[in-house]
């Protein structure tokens, strides 16, 4: 079989080391990590579902500020008794048929995501395929035989993988300073690829193309230590442009290689891997764990002599789902097992200028190969997102803590000011500002008081890590804080828990987002409602004629899962873009009152400040419901079954019907019709296309004067539909 001669290593060894120097200490289209709008940080949503992936970037995400998701790998793998996480990282195929998803799934989190401007980064395993001593079906039903090195479903066959000649007689790695041993023999057992053969590199490059044409914007490339860097540089200049529906045109995919070398004793160096991408700096880990207690030592946190790489080529993280563990470099690192201490490391790597941060978000685990939270079956359980925002289901969801998504709204503010200024240390305290766009204070010593200059302009802002600005000119979570026109403010750290405080020029008093952009996550307004279900009458405006339209759309929900419309002129007939509250596409709402109670509080917390239907989903201004954005125009179930608390007179057809009640500017309608479709919060989001019948029923039916693959509704009517189907019914009022 053909491999990498360990003969021919040997008498090439100082050509390839000169080659790995050509390759380091430079910049490449590859360092790029394609964020959109200033955002930075990325979330690892560690063994999540697409689905539930593709939900957290619309509610959550975006409106925090957060640059991209890096998501388990997607590739068809082995299936062990018991499901451990690692099962991922021993593929089959290429076949996008995982534990999170089938191939379709993935597409849709992908295009959901960016869509929203989140971008996904996929964790890929390319060094090698499963253990030996594996067989059978995998994750997507493709038969292998590791020890045979037989993969047909790629096709991958022996000829494809390096042999144990100059490897130990168990052909696995022993010596972490014999740089070919390393790279050729295999990794805890694992079948080595060679990447040295173009038919491997045309594979593997195939694979990540897929990913790129389907819309992801980077790799992890795990094991990068194992593999050759020359090999590596060939197979990122096989791949293929970003896809220009959401990336500029000529933009290449971020790469950033899984490298450590802690002991720096003559092992493989981060520094080899640095002119293709950014690397892994694994020692972060264990500085910013010491610093997070010794707030003193924060001018250390960049330590050359200890061979960590410069910034610009550093990809940071507090930990990560192998040395949380006690794997790959780990044993010193904190974790969420110390919220206290790790939202303190947290704010500093979010905070401080070093590498490219990436935050941590597990699920709970005693033991060390445990897998997700499971059902009975072993399937992955969804992510429930509680009340307060909190996840269940085992789900820890670090990225959700207001004190580390707060961080990451600014580090998104603080992107572009690299400095770090007003630096004052004292004990174990510490606060500095960046470059005029944001503020930092951390204690480890209880309260800390006093008068600090923030170098910023003149303002009111909020401390986003108590909470994001409300749209009634205030905070969530405390009072706002005056920075002066000298740029100093009044500064107190009180809570233990929570001993940092952070402003930046994004979230100010009032401006209802911790991002500057409307998209926030703020407690629902109060609201007055009317009690029992109501027909207000028809709304005469004296500038369009304003029109009380309903409409029902039938669909069965699960619990915590909400239905929204999104819509109103097709952007294919209309010149619109993507601002939810002036996009001309959209249309003018005031959405009316259907009850009061438990039933209703969502759909009128969430009615607030909704005055635009529209493509994009929650407005600027409008509500929450128990600390949930809205996603659209809301909707509530109502029944026809007279006593229950959902019962709406209008609701003839039974139940599952959800309903929204409202006054629309007809004058904004496409003649009188405009278009829409759902959108389940906590679900599968956006509806599929439809092909709504040619004619409606009921008392007024009709048909729209265009063609669309939207439900088409009619302005001053009921109307009504059936979720995914093209069945319409349009009755008078």
């Amino acid at each position: 079989m053909t491999s990498k001669s360990f003969v021919a290593v040997a008498t090439a060894l100082a050509v390839l080391s000169a080659t790995s120097i050509s390759l380091s200490y430079g910049w490449s289209a590859y360092h790029d990590p394609n964020c959109k709008d200033n955002r930075v940080a990325m979330v690892h949503l560690f063994e999540w579902k697409w689905n539930d992936i593709a939900a957290e970037c619309e509610r959550f995400l975006a409106p925090m500020g957060y640059c991209g998701v890096q998501v388990s790998p997607p590739n068809e793998h082995v299936i062990v008794d018991g499901y451990p996480w690692w099962q991922r990282y021993q593929p089959v195929s290429y076949k996008l048929e995982s534990r999170s998803g089938n191939r379709q799934e993935f597409i849709n989190m992908v295009e959901r995501c960016n869509n929203v401007g989140i971008r996904i980064y996929v964790d890929a395993i390319i060094n090698h395929m499963s253990g030996t001593g594996r067989s059978g079906k995998g994750s997507g039903g493709s038969d292998f035989d590791a020890d045979e090195m037989h993969f047909p479903a790629v096709p991958y066959t022996i000829a494809d993988f390096n042999g144990c000649g100059g490897c130990p007689a168990c052909c696995c790695i022993n010596s972490w300073t014999d740089v070919a041993q390393v790279r050729n023999c295999r990794l805890l057992g694992l079948t080595d690829l060679n990447q040295a053969l173009p038919g491997v590199r045309q594979k593997i490059a195939g694979f990540l193309n897929d990913l790129i044409d389907i819309g992801v914007a980077g790799f992890r490339i795990d094991a990068g230590k194992h593999m050759w860097p020359a090999d590596l540089k060939a197979i990122s200049e096989l791949t293929n442009d970003l896809n220009t529906k959401w990336f500029p045109a000529g933009r290449k995919a971020f790469f950033f290689y899984e490298v450590i070398d802690l002991a720096q004793v003559g092992e493989v160096r981060a520094q080899e891997y640095t002119g293709i991408g950014k690397v892994t700096e694994f020692r972060y880990c264990i500085k910013i764990n010491d610093v997070a207690g010794g707030l003193w030592g924060i001018h250390g946190l960049y330590d050359p002599g200890w061979g960590m790489v410069e910034s610009t080529d550093a990809f940071v993280f507090v930990d990560n789902h192998d040395n949380q563990r006690g794997h790959g470099g780990g044993g010193n690192v904190v974790t969420y097992k110390n919220p206290r201490k790790y939202k303190v490391a947290q704010a500093v790597t979010l905070g401080y200028t070093y590498g490219h941060p990436r935050v941590m978000s597990s699920y709970e685990f005693t033991t060390d190969g445990q897998g997700p939270p499971a059902n009975g079956d072993g399937s992955t359980k969804d992510v429930v997102i509680n009340a307060d925002g909190s996840c269940g289901n085992g789900w820890v969801c670090e990225h959700r803590w207001q004190a580390i998504a707060g961080m990451a709204s600014f580090r998104k503010a603080v992107a572009n000011a690299n400095t770090i200024d007003n630096q004052r240390t004292e004990g174990n305290k510490v606060a500095f500002s960046r470059g005029g766009r944001g503020f930092v204070a951390i204690s480890n010593e209880g309260s800390w008081s006093g008068t600090f200059q923030t170098g910023m302009p003149a303002g009111r802002y909020c401390n986003v890590i108590r909470g994001c600005p409300n749209s009634n000119g205030g905070c969530n979570g405390a009072e706002p804080v005056t920075v002066n026109s000298d740029g100093t403010a009044s500064v107190s750290i009180a809570d233990w828990d929570n001993p940092i405080f952070a402003i930046h020029v994004e979230a100010k008093a009032g401006s209802g987002s911790c991002t500057g952009s409307g998209g926030g996550v703020e407690p629902p307004p109060e609201t007055t409602t009317t009690p029992g279900p109501t027909q207000p009458p028809r709304t005469n405006s004296p500038d369009r004629e304003w029109r009380r339209t309903v409409v029902l759309v039938r669909k069965a929900t699960a619990p915590g899962q909400n239905l929204f419309l999104r819509g109103g002129v097709d952007h294919e007939r209309c010149n619109g873009n993507a601002d939810p509250d002036r996009d001309p596409c959209s249309v003018g709402i005031r959405i009316n009152s259907l009850g009061s109670g438990q039933h209703y509080n969502p759909y009128t917390d969430w009615s607030r400040g909704s005055t635009k239907l529209n493509w994009h989903g929650a407005q600027s201004a409008q509500g929450s419901h128990n600390g949930q954005r809205a996603a659209g125009v809301p909707l509530v179930w109502t029944t026809n079954q007279q006593g229950h608390p959902g019962y709406q007179a209008l609701n003839s057809y039974g139940d599952h019907y959800w309903m929204v009640d409202m006054d629309v500017d007809c004058g904004a309608t496409d003649n009188g019709w405009f278009e829409f479709k759902g959108y389940v919060l906590n679900g599968e989001g956006w509806e599929g296309n439809v092909q709504q019948t040619a004619q409606c029923s009921g008392s007024l039916g009709g048909r729209p004067p265009f063609s669309s693959s939207n439900h088409a509704a009619r302005c001053g009517a009921v109307n009504v539909f059936q979720f995914g189907s093209g069945e319409c019914t349009i009755d008078s009022l």
